[in-house]
């Protein structure tokens, strides 16, 4: 065991014991529990009826995946007592937006909603904002999505001429002539004709939208009576407009109440939570949010709709929520505390919460349970179907090339781009999917210039001595960038040198650089493998990301040569000098910026100073 192991479970002794010890002291109150890390970072908050058996039940007993996971990072915790559970709801909701701990983001529904708003400006425009703040503005929402409050703004700014502009211009636009601005900048308005246009803008938001129609048709008849057809038309249009924003909403109500309407599902440790939004009584939109969940089902549902409200201050007139499942049943969020937080949210934000258990709310929140067991199943048949497919396109590709199994596949791309920092990259499909932490870059360096058999050869030597040497695991194919000659090449340094058997296809590419044929075999030949399989798009995946590996390494590597021979073309900067200048700097561009005084920190004396600052500059205006 070397000394960063003794170390480590040293300190990973010391934690069990201070824990243990710590558990012994636990109250049997409510409260915040805060999980700790060896490094003293929170990774997660919770919240108990009883602290002492809560938690207690992470060092006890087996868990699942996620769970241990947790776990086996914990090395300490601290504990806050609250007066009562719905206390520990509130302070374990802040001390998350507090502390942001990584197993508890997810937690979080972090999309933020549309809201339109008229501004508390002398001149009042409209305008879609996803933040809502305390400043005299009148906010309507949230909408589901950025096109609905888009289309409901675009309607409202063709009924109502209020400006569009962000500051005043010097004289009108072309919203005034089409009659979509009162011009402000160049003619007087009248106070009240602003309000006017607010209240009817606050009412049509506010479901009001039959009341502006019947003033639209009314205006409508006594244009048409007076042959004022053109203008007619225009109020018609609005009409239609009118229909079609609203019209796409389906009526599930008859009280025309706004409501958010809560369901959730769990699977596999994971909980999908479901919201329904019901606007004035029709329904408008659903969303929801996967995450993984750590503690009781109706516990961690709660902390959710809890810190989903604390960062939606536009509220419905009513939250409707489901009841605990009969799982739930006799834990410690059981029916009553179910009722305890209904109490406490409607309290909180003065909404009437309701948690129905027959009729047509009740019917409503079963939608959304239902809604949320169809997304948390559509995710994993999603993942499994996503698995099944990589694993069938391995095996079939095994079978067009005559080999018992393609689990492993390891890739490599060359990269030159005009001749300069050659390297290569290698990549690693598993059962069809890459497996990131095998990825491999290579400086070349026995090669000069732009010759890709030689690169290839000293790339596939490297990476196959170093499998022997440190007895790896083989791969059951090698793909090459290329054709017969990289095929050749590789097959070469494998079997003559190596002395390893190991098969090698290539992939050719098209004249549009896109992967257009497999070749195998010594001589190599062409696999006619349909374009349209699942075989050949598994080689294509494959192919893009090696080329995509190679060629961000590539680009690293030039950029840091590009500084290097900046600052080596200076007399004076070796590369001592140049490390550190770019250490202190961060960068080619930060060193152009600095004055003579800033070198002084580096003992660096103001003639030497001068020259790289007229060196560098001079490099900048040459680009320019």
């Amino acid at each position: 065991m070397d000394q960063h192991q003794q170390n480590t479970a040293v300190s990973r002794a010391e934690a069990e014991e201070l824990i243990r010890n710590k558990l012994a002291l636990l109250p049997d109150q409510p409260g915040c529990y805060l999980m700790k890390n060896g490094e003293g970072t929170i990774i997660y908050v919770g919240k108990a009826k009883v602290l002492k058996n809560r938690v207690r039940s992470y060092f006890n007993g087996s868990h699942n995946g996620k769970t241990q996971r947790l776990v086996s990072e914990i090395r300490d915790f601290d504990y806050i007592i609250t007066s009562s559970n719905m206390e520990a709801l509130i302070l374990e909701c802040n001390l998350i937006k507090q502390y942001h701990p990584r197993y508890n983001v997810l937690l979080k529904d972090d999309k933020t909603f549309p809201y339109i708003k008229i501004t508390n400006e002398t001149h009042p425009r409209l305008e879609v904002t996803r933040r809502v703040v305390k400043d005299k503005g009148k906010y309507f929402g949230p909408y589901p999505n950025a096109f609905a409050a888009q289309q409901t703004k675009k309607l409202l700014d063709r009924l109502y001429p209020l400006r569009k502009c962000g500051t005043l211009p010097d004289k009108v636009c072309l919203y005034y002539h089409i009659g979509q601005c009162i011009a402000p900048c160049e003619f007087e308005v009248e106070p009240g004709q602003y309000e006017t246009m607010v209240q009817e803008i606050t009412k049509f938001l506010n479901g009001g939208h039959d009341v502006v129609k019947v003033d639209l048709q009314r205006k409508m008849e006594a244009a048409a009576e007076e042959l004022n057809f053109e203008r007619a038309k225009e109020y018609r249009d609005q009409i239609i407009s009118i229909d079609a924003v609203i019209e796409k909403q389906k009526i599930t109500m008859n009280d025309a109440l706004d409501r958010d309407i809560f369901g959730y599902a769990v699977e596999k440790g994971w909980m999908c939570v479901q919201i329904l939004y019901m606007r004035q009584g029709k329904m408008i939109e659903r969303r929801g949010t996967t995450f993984p969940y750590y503690g009781e089902e109706y516990d961690d549902f709660m902390t959710f709709v809890t810190q989903y409200y604390s960062d939606n201050p536009a509220l419905p007139k009513q939250i409707l929520l489901p009841l605990p499942t009969e799982e739930d049943e006799g834990t410690e969020e059981s029916s009553s505390a179910a009722d305890e937080f209904a109490t406490m949210l409607h309290n909180w934000l003065k909404v009437k919460v309701l948690m129905p258990q027959r009729g047509r709310k009740s019917e409503a929140v079963s939608m959304a349970i239902d809604n949320a067991k169809i997304a948390l199943a559509d995710k994993f048949r999603l993942i499994e179907r996503d698995e099944e497919r990589s694993v069938r396109a391995s095996e079939g590709l095994a079978e067009w090339l005559g080999l018992p199994e393609v689990r492993r596949i390891e890739a490599f791309d060359n990269s030159n781009i005009q001749g300069t920092n050659p390297v290569s990259a290698m990549v690693v499909f598993t059962d069809g999917k890459p497996d990131k932490k095998e990825y491999r870059k290579y400086k070349v360096k026995t090669v000069v210039g732009a010759d890709d058999y030689e690169t290839m050869r000293e790339v596939v030597r490297r990476r196959y001595e170093r499998m022997l040497k440190e007895d790896l695991t083989p791969p059951d194919l090698i793909v090459v960038d290329g054709g017969k000659g990289q095929i050749s090449a590789a097959l070469d340094i494998l079997q003559n040198e190596l002395g390893l058997y190991i098969p090698v296809c290539g992939l050719v590419k098209d004249a549009k650089h896109k992967t257009a044929q497999l070749m195998t075999g010594d001589p190599p030949e062409v696999v006619p493998l349909p374009r349209d399989s699942q075989e050949f798009y598994l080689l294509q995946r494959i192919q893009d990301e090696v080329h995509r590996f190679a060629i961000s390494f590539h680009r690293e590597q030039r950029g840091k040569s590009m500084i290097a021979s900046q600052l080596d073309a200076i007399p004076g900067i070796g590369e001592k000098r140049r490390k550190l200048l770019l250490k202190h700097f961060g960068s080619i561009k930060k060193i152009r910026e600095a004055s003579i005084e800033d070198f002084k920190a580096l003992s660096i004396g103001e003639k030497l100073a001068a020259q790289i600052l007229e060196a560098l500059n001079e490099k900048e205006n040459e680009k320019e």
